[in-house]
């Protein structure tokens, strides 16, 4: 890991695809920067971008606000070694934020550029799904190491999927691969798989686009009941099926973004 610790911060943005699965790509979100910081030993930060719909709160069990340090900068909460952001963090729990474009861009940059969020080896950035201003703007404000597309395996979230490797190509952000979440649900008693999405979407949209197929994560019920009370499954459970396959995917990460820096070496950032 002695590359990744000589990084200031390496920016990782995280694009799912259909609305209907934002709240299930947040428990991938969350098991990933976790095991970022447990399984590959790195200083993780996490930023909620989904303005809209944070819970990065609830599945990280984050609890009040931010503290403010003496330059006025936002000082991140911290849980499970991962430092993490979220308008949730700064907003009563339950409001609805009825907010117009340059409002969110606004909350946005607060919490990128008015965070101390100290030395990371990688910030992880939550997207809302879709191509509009949040996913531009963050990829045209941060220097972005790259992209990870997360997508289920049927082909209407695919379609979504292509779309965002398009928006990164037009932005020049660098696609490291994609992922399939809910490959598949494993029986808790008999562990029969039960392809409830389809089978294999991903890796044939990998195939066609030459992208790097990163491999897939099931669906347990130990994900979900983990994110509701707060614990991620990969500390809940660390050494489940589930858990291995993140921390699986998470050493690949790493692994891509060196590669990625090694190809397309350039200034380092500080937030």
């Amino acid at each position: 890991m002695g590359f990744v610790m000589k990084l200031l911060i390496r920016v990782l943005m995280h694009c799912y695809t259909g609305l209907a699965f934002c709240i299930l790509c947040d428990f991938f979100v969350v098991n990933l920067a976790v095991s970022l910081a447990n399984k590959c030993k790195l200083k993780v930060g996490l930023l909620d971008a989904d303005v809209y719909g944070p819970s990065i709160p609830m599945m990280m069990k984050l609890h009040g606000k931010p503290e403010v340090s003496a330059d006025k900068k936002m000082i991140p909460i911290e849980n499970y070694g991962v430092k993490c952001m979220s308008i949730g963090s700064l907003v009563a729990e339950g409001d609805a934020l009825v907010w117009r474009g340059p409002m969110v861009m606004k909350a946005l940059e607060q919490m990128t550029r008015g965070v101390h969020w100290g030395t990371l080896d990688i910030l992880v950035v939550d997207m809302p799904p879709g191509t509009g201003d949040a996913q531009i703007s963050i990829s045209q404000r941060l220097q972005l190491s790259g992209a990870l597309i997360v997508s289920t395996p049927q082909d209407v979230a695919l379609m979504d999927a292509r779309r965002g490797v398009k928006m990164f190509a037009q932005v020049n952000v660098p696609i490291l691969g994609i992922l399939e979440n809910m490959s598949y649900f494993k029986c808790p008693k008999c562990t029969e798989p039960y392809y409830i999405f389809g089978k294999g979407g991903a890796q044939r949209t990998a195939d066609e686009m030459d992208m790097e197929f990163l491999g897939e994560v099931p669906l347990e019920t130990g994900i979900r009941s983990g994110s509701d009370e707060g614990v991620p499954v990969v500390i809940s459970d660390p050494d489940s099926f589930v858990s291995r396959a993140y921390a699986d995917v998470a050493q690949k990460i790493v692994r891509k973004l060196e590669l990625t820096r090694r190809q397309n070496s350039g200034p380092e950032i500080n937030l």
